[in-house]
């Protein structure tokens, strides 16, 4: 019979939390389960020995000796919530650590885009987040179950000396609560995954109106006030579901109060009513007195964590889903070598687009980009230029047809080879919120401590004079959202970038990886003056190149210009054939280089 798909979750859950706690802090969970036992075990002994002393008070018997257990039981009772509070919080700590480490493993074994792409991945990511985040509570509750179970069970023991009655009553009033806690705890859970969504675009909201990315627009355009009230929105659509859910455990939790104190309040007239006609001694009345609270405290405490295991576990499953998604780009088993490249890279029929879903972005491509040579793509936004780049540096995969390197099949390649011998400026590059310098050594971390290739690279993407004049020169941080290490809040923590700026030091970010194979090039010179623009293409890298750009003045030097339409490649040669055939490359640089040309048309009054 195959295994249901609830146990395999739970069997799952269990293994994964077990492998972290081991691996984070095994002594302080073993510590931990001492402690809990030891807080299961002390109120049960403290109950027979009250009952003891109060027999040997009404009755005959030395009293010190209990006494003086009495009295270390009640020390050891004060000294263990102290340590267990301790250990409990240094297991957060390091299993929470831990999760948040394997996690993000995880997400950077995946190699691709789609995953990053994809909205109900990402809900899938944050709330695995959470579950990495809460992975203590899982544990604390797990110990908390054993401490509940052995609490109830030394009081069950107890209560059967004395009554077997109202031992059966006690525990059959539990049978309801735990079912409706469970269900409670199902709906919970199926909630937080529901408004997930939500939480995330109200995230995105208040981004964007405490960012400083959107604050010039906002505070130009006014519409703060509008990006507040969809934040708003998606917080009260939160705000009425958890409502909802919590009415329905108000009542609940009111009728199964009332259930409970009916059967409490009718074992003690029961059990006052035997000692008065001498069937119970006093000792027998406090520890009955004492099993009752205590079982009943026992039940709530065992039915509300195992309802708050399942949420968590609900969450800890998001986790473990995300760890065990599979590779979102196909990696061989034996990858082959990719050779230098030497002869060329071939785009074969190559058709692209996101999902079944989707359109086409690519129809057929083919297009050959020689070794040491420069190939330019160029055509109107959303011709597919950017997409190609992706599939270049194997972000994606194509849909149908190939890319060869030297006929080497990329897909038949480790992605991390690829990605080695190939460096890139996108059109689209990160600001880090880092000094100059790690923004710069991003591109390749071994030189980070290398000042003089930083600096060499930051030269030649015409950076190197402005970096070195900022008040802490590479040390800089280029934010003024974080600091430093180290640093106050003063006037040179942090500096903030001019746009072009910005690209230069993404450029040098770029060409920091030297000896790569190819360079792509994505639209580097949008945010440079006309100068700067000539500079960068004079200092551009040898080999070959992919230069994407929208300004076709930056591409006519190129060996090749491909132009893309509509995700097919409708001209290709070089500028010069380009022109002389007359074509949309011909009327395009035409339009551009008239706008330069033309002499503006002055007005004259009377004319």
């Amino acid at each position: 019979m195959a295994e249901p798909v609830a146990a395999r979750t739970a069997r799952a859950t269990a293994a994964h939390v077990t492998r972290l706690v081991w691996r984070a802090g095994r002594w302080t969970a073993v510590a931990y389960l001492a402690v809990t036992v030891a807080e299961a075990v002390v109120p049960v002994a403290m109950a027979w020995l009250t009952k003891s002393l109060l027999d040997r008070l009404t009755g005959v018997g030395p009293v010190l000796p209990v006494v003086a257990m009495l009295a270390g039981v009640g020390v050891v009772a004060v000294a263990l919530p102290r340590l267990g509070g301790y250990l409990r919080n240094e297991i957060d700590r390091r299993v929470g650590a831990a999760a948040v480490d394997t996690l993000f493993a995880a997400t950077g074994r995946f190699v691709g885009l789609s995953r990053f792409e994809d909205p109900a991945f990402l809900d899938r990511i944050r709330l695995a987040r959470q579950g990495g985040d809460n992975v203590g509570e899982l544990v604390d509750g797990a110990f908390g179950f054993g401490r509940g179970v052995l609490l109830l069970a030394g009081f069950v023991g107890a209560l059967l000396t004395i009554s077997p009655t109202m031992t059966g009553l006690l525990l059959a009033a539990a049978v309801p609560m735990l079912l409706a806690e469970l269900a409670l705890s199902r709906r919970r859970a199926a909630l937080q995954v529901r408004v997930e969504p939500n939480h995330r675009r109200e995230f995105f909201y208040a981004q964007l109106l405490t960012g400083v990315q959107a604050a010039k627009e906002i505070r130009l355009f006014g519409t703060g006030g509008f990006l507040r009230g969809l934040m708003l929105r998606e917080r009260a659509t939160v705000d009425r579901a958890n409502r909802h859910v919590e009415r329905r455990e108000v009542g609940v939790h009111l009728v199964l109060a009332v259930l409970s104190a009916a059967v409490a309040g009718g074992g003690l007239v029961w059990a006052a009513l035997a000692a008065r006609r001498g069937e119970l001694t006093v000792g027998d009345l406090s520890i009955f007195v004492t099993a009752v609270a205590a079982v009943q405290s026992g039940l709530a405490m065992v039915v509300s964590t195992t309802a708050n295991l399942h949420t968590q576990s609900v969450l800890f499953g998001e986790f473990v889903a995300v760890l065990r998604a599979g590779p979102d780009l196909s990696v061989p088993a034996t990858p082959r070598t990719l050779p230098p490249l030497a002869d060329a890279i071939r785009l074969h029929d190559l058709w692209f687009r996101y999902s079944d879903d989707h359109p086409w972005v690519l129809r057929g491509v083919d297009l050959t980009i020689p070794a040491g040579s420069t190939l330019a793509l160029v055509g109107l936004n959303g011709s597919g230029k950017s997409t190609l780049v992706k599939l270049l540096c194997r972000l994606y995969d194509p849909t149908r047809g190939s890319i060869t390197w030297d006929g080497v099949d990329l897909r038949d390649v480790d992605p991390s080879a690829l990605r080695a011998r190939v460096t890139a400026v996108f059109q689209d590059f990160m600001a880090y919120d880092l000094s100059a310098g790690d923004n710069i050594a991003m591109g390749d971390l071994s030189a980070r401590d290398d000042v003089d290739r930083i600096s060499a690279a930051a030269r030649d993407a015409g950076v190197d004079d402005v970096l070195h004049r900022l008040p802490r020169g590479y040390r800089t941080m280029l934010t003024r959202t974080f600091f430093g290490e180290g640093d106050d809040d003063g006037p040179d923590a942090g500096v903030v970038l001019s746009g072009g700026q910005w690209q230069r030091v993404a450029l040098a970010r770029g060409l920091l990886r030297t000896a790569r194979d190819l360079t792509i090039l994505d639209e580097p010179s949008s945010g440079l003056d006309p100068e700067a623009e000539h500079e960068l293409h004079a200092t551009r890298p040898a080999g070959t190149s992919l230069l994407v750009s929208h300004r076709l003045s930056t591409v006519r030097d190129a060996d090749l210009i491909a132009v893309l339409e509509n995700g097919r490649v409708v001209e290709h040669g070089d500028h010069a054939t380009l022109l002389a055939t007359g074509g949309r490359y011909a009327r395009l640089f035409r339009l551009q280089a008239a706008g330069y040309r033309d002499e503006p048309q002055v007005a004259r009054s009377g004319a």
